[in-house]
C-alpha cells in the first residue's frame, strides 16, 4: 500500500512575501517628509521650538513673586521643606501623599543632577511665579529649570502653597 500523493492545483499557494507598492511609496513618502522637516529646522528655516526663559526674556516677563527654597531629606523617608533665608519650615513632605509624591518626584530628579556634580542640599533652588502666570523652579547650583505647569493644574498648586507657606 505505498500511495503517493500528489499536491492537488486547489492547495497549491506561494511563499513570496510582498508588500503592496502604494504601501512602500508611502512609506518612502514618510521618510522623505521627516528628512526635510529635519533639515528645515537644522538650518533655521522654522524655529525650534520655544524656551520659556527665552520666551520670557524676550516678553520682558518680570517675576511676580519668589522664593528660595532648600529641599532636605528626613530619616524616615519625608522631606523637610524650608526656607533659605529664615531657616523656618515651610512644608513637611509626606511620602505616602500624592502631592508629597509629586514634590519628590521633581525633586529627585534634580537631586540626582546635584549628586553627579558633588553638589550637597545647600545651595537653594528658587520658586517663581511669573507675570504671565507660569511657575518654575530653578536650581541655583545647577542652573537648571523646572517648568511646573506642564505637569497639570493640580500639581502646579503642590509648589503654588509653598509660595506662601508658613515659614515666610
Amino acid at each position: 500500500m505505498n500511495q503517493t500523493l500528489t499536491p492537488s492545483p486547489h492547495h497549491s499557494h506561494s511563499h513570496e512575501n510582498t508588500v503592496p507598492r502604494p504601501a512602500l511609496i508611502m512609506a518612502g513618502a514618510l521618510v522623505a517628509l521627516s528628512i526635510v522637516l529635519t533639515a528645515t529646522v537644522s538650518f533655521g528655516y522654522v524655529d525650534r521650538e520655544a524656551v520659556p526663559q527665552v520666551e520670557r526674556a524676550k516678553a520682558a516677563v518680570a517675576p511676580a513673586q519668589m522664593r528660595q527654597l532648600r529641599f532636605e531629606d528626613v530619616a524616615n523617608g519625608n522631606v523637610r521643606v524650608s526656607d533659605a533665608e529664615t531657616g523656618k519650615l515651610v512644608l513637611l513632605v509626606e511620602q505616602d501623599t500624592q502631592s508629597g509624591g509629586f514634590i519628590r518626584g521633581v525633586m529627585r530628579g534634580l537631586a540626582r543632577e546635584r549628586r553627579m556634580y558633588g553638589i550637597g542640599s545647600v545651595p537653594p533652588f528658587e520658586l517663581t511665579l511669573w507675570q504671565d502666570g507660569s511657575l518654575s523652579l530653578h536650581d541655583t547650583a545647577t542652573g537648571r529649570d523646572v517648568e511646573l505647569g506642564g505637569f497639570g493644574n493640580d500639581n502646579r498648586v503642590v509648589f503654588m502653597e509653598l509660595l506662601d507657606g508658613a515659614g515666610a
